[in-house]
């Protein structure tokens, strides 16, 4: 479904860019939380009195995008052809010329290879966003990954990145801002959601009115820990769980192999009944007011986890490993007390740590519910708001063209 308007940026708050055109650069715009991002700084930008431009293959956000007064220019972004990045850079570099860019701001590394030819040809300010923990495995994956810190300014989506980029990339110092992803909690809020909305997914995911919901919302990819919390609910099953169905939410992108891997790894534990594979859900905030928990069980660094704090906001009880950035949205020991918790903070791959975890949510009665609930609202809207991202990003952009 589809974000309400944003109305953050307030006429003239930005004068410098006020006529200004600024091109994100994205392979596609299809779900993510890099291409929600786009969208959501393309907004800001539009508000502020700037043109925004975004160069992509397209997407099923395209729409949004130019609904929310934002200019898609179809564009090659996803090759990573070394002959064809080579054309694109010729072609991104006439694009700056005739559309007067100011900044070019790229959000993926094969896009930003070509973004840094053509910028460093044109002359024109060159941002990138990590988006990704980009793992150098190799010296050639290394420089490939490079791109990404070889910017004028680098914006880091948490401070995890930043010190991953420092660490993987150490002439970046110096050019590197945390900007944290930001979450519209005006659309993430209960009070905005319509019971009907709720309704709609439970009929749609065959959950009846009287089970609860365990969520994952990711693509389906082996490290967003699909098969931990299969594992997970099998260990609950034969502890006498029942009346709960685990719904994995999320796009394959693909991935046919793991799909099916997933979907046997289900049937060999007999879940098949309790197990269900919804594919991609486009109103997450209905997702999470429908859900009794939220599990996030990466078994790589995430970046940032979005999820996470959308949950948080919609006030479902949010499970989450001690790994990557994700532990920065989520408040719990051992750096707050019990108490003070936001949600829960386990080990990695680990079925038994995530079914304790499950269980304790699952066992709170209403009162500690809803005090969960609020302390993790006013911990997401302090720190992770949408309003925060778009005024520090264009506040980025607006210094970039004062100092050019």
């Amino acid at each position: 479904m589809p974000y309400g308007p944003h109305d953050l940026i307030e006429s003239g708050q930005f004068p410098a860019l006020a006529g200004r055109t600024v091109l994100q650069i994205i392979p596609d715009l299809e779900a993510g939380g890099a291409e929600r991002t786009t969208i959501d700084i393309a907004t800001a930008l539009t508000e502020a009195g700037a043109r925004a431009l975004v160069a992509s293959q397209g997407g099923r956000l395209v729409s949004e995008l130019q609904a929310r007064g934002g200019v898609w220019l179809p564009f090659p972004a996803k090759t990573k052809n070394p002959l064809s990045m080579m054309v694109n850079i010729r072609r991104l570099a006439a694009l700056i010329a005739r559309e007067r860019i100011d900044i070019v701001h790229a959000r993926s590394r094969a896009p930003a290879w070509v973004a840094l030819g053509a910028t460093r040809a044109m002359r024109v300010p060159f941002v990138t966003t990590y988006h990704g923990a980009y793992s150098g495995t190799s010296s050639i994956k290394n420089r490939y990954n490079s791109v990404m810190a070889r910017a004028d300014y680098v914006i880091a989506n948490s401070e995890f990145t930043k010190r991953r980029i420092l660490d993987q990339h150490p002439f970046a110092d110096g050019h590197v801002t945390v900007i944290h992803r930001g979450t519209d909690f005006r659309a993430f809020t209960p009070a905005a959601v319509d019971p009907a909305r709720v309704r709609r997914l439970r009929q749609h995911w065959g959950v009846e009115p009287d089970e609860r919901i365990i969520l994952l919302a990711a693509r389906l990819t082996g490290w967003k820990g699909q098969t931990v919390l299969v594992d997970a609910a099998a260990l609950m099953r034969r502890r006498g769980l029942n009346g709960v169905k685990f719904v994995l939410a999320g796009d394959p992108q693909g991935r046919s192999s793991f799909v099916k891997d997933l979907e046997s790894r289900i049937a060999t534990a007999g879940l098949g009944d309790l197990v269900k594979l919804v594919g991609h859900c486009d109103d997450m905030p209905a997702a999470f007011l429908a859900a009794s928990a939220v599990a996030v069980p990466s078994t790589e660094p995430e970046a940032f986890g979005r999820s996470a704090v959308e949950a948080q906001a919609m006030g479902a009880p949010v499970i989450v490993t001690e790994l990557g950035a994700v532990p920065e949205t989520v408040l719990g020991p051992p750096e707050a007390p019990a108490a003070a918790r936001t949600g829960w903070r386990i080990p990695p791959g680990d079925p038994q740590a995530l079914a304790d975890a499950l269980s304790e949510a699952l066992a709170m009665g209403a009162v500690e519910r809803d005090a969960l609930a609020l302390r993790a609202r006013q911990h997401v809207e302090r720190h992770f708001s949408l309003d925060h991202m778009c005024k520090q990003t264009l506040a980025l952009y607006e210094s970039i063209i004062r100092g050019f």
